[in-house]
């Protein structure tokens, strides 16, 4: 494939990715699990009792030429002691990938793992016997359980590619891996929240092995709603992709980010032409 990413940049971009020539290959899930000490650790600078803020201009952020980061936890080269995770939402990357360029085949084991391309298409092939593209306004689950091999490529030799790359501890541990895509847009309703994401395979969106539910909300106009939380000691991650709101009494702009826990509901005013993400997400690992 076109475009192959530089020597040692996959490193750089995400040291779980490389495959040891030994045989034994250090877990992702182990990886990422012994870096966690605390439930959600909030931002000691702009908290209250319930809430933890992170202002885009305050993520991590790495440029390698043909990958531009935004880490809103910790990961690859960017370690913020209080910037581990939010519950089990340990990885939450804000991508662009360049024309042609991309992820070589890499391991995964017993993360839940999910992408949603913002802007442009993402080429996606597995050792699952999955070749698929992940379209703009798609999401795509993969549960990696005992151990998947997979790559990601920009579908387009010529236009930048912005997704959303998100890590979740899974509930239970060495699944049988699987696959799963949809079109967001098949399930929205203008100017309303709608779940894209559940722990149940019966239910609407894509599933996966934890007690999660993500929500997306396009709104060309105001709109103040109210999300319920489905599952108690769940708590809620909000993500502004575009636009403006006030969530809870917190105004987030472009790309902030804003937890929430020991809440039953949250109230939602978004502003108009804002674009949210609501993940739901249990406050125990």
């Amino acid at each position: 494939m076109k475009g192959a990413l530089a020597s040692g940049a996959a490193f750089f971009a995400a040291p779980f990715f490389v495959a040891a020539p030994s045989k034994h290959v250090e877990s992702t899930y182990d990886k990422l699990r012994e870096k966690i000490g605390f439930n959600h650790v909030p931002n000691n600078e702009i908290k209250t009792m319930n809430t933890v803020l992170h202002k885009a201009n305050t993520r991590g952020s790495a440029d390698h030429g043909w990958l531009k980061v935004n880490h809103t936890f910790s990961f690859a080269n960017y370690h913020n002691p209080e910037r581990m995770h939010f519950g089990v939402l340990r990885v939450f990357n804000d991508d662009s990938i360049a024309g042609g360029k991309g992820f070589n085949t890499h391991p995964h084991d017993n993360m839940e793992i999910i992408t949603i391309p913002l802007q442009g298409d993402l080429q996606h092939k597995d050792n699952m016997g999955n070749g698929t593209v992940i379209k703009s306004g798609d999401v795509q689950v993969m549960s990696a359980g005992t151990g998947i091999t997979h790559s990601e490529f920009n579908a387009s030799q010529e236009l930048d590619v912005k997704v959303l790359q998100i890590w979740l501890f899974p509930n239970k541990k060495n699944v049988t891996p699987r696959y799963d895509q949809l079109a967001i847009r098949d399930l929205q309703v203008q100017n309303e929240f709608c779940q894209i994401l559940s722990p149940n395979d019966h239910d609407q969106g894509v599933w996966i092995h934890q007690n999660s539910w993500f929500s997306m909300g396009e709104f060309n106009d105001k709109k103040t709603s109210e999300y319920k939380l489905k599952a108690i000691n769940n708590g809620v991650y909000a993500f502004i992709i575009e636009g403006s709101a006030v969530i809870e009494g917190q105004m987030l702009e472009k790309r902030d980010g804003f937890g929430m826990w020991d809440m039953t509901s949250i109230s939602i005013s978004a502003e108009k032409n804002s674009r949210i993400l609501l993940m739901e997400v249990p406050m125990q690992i």
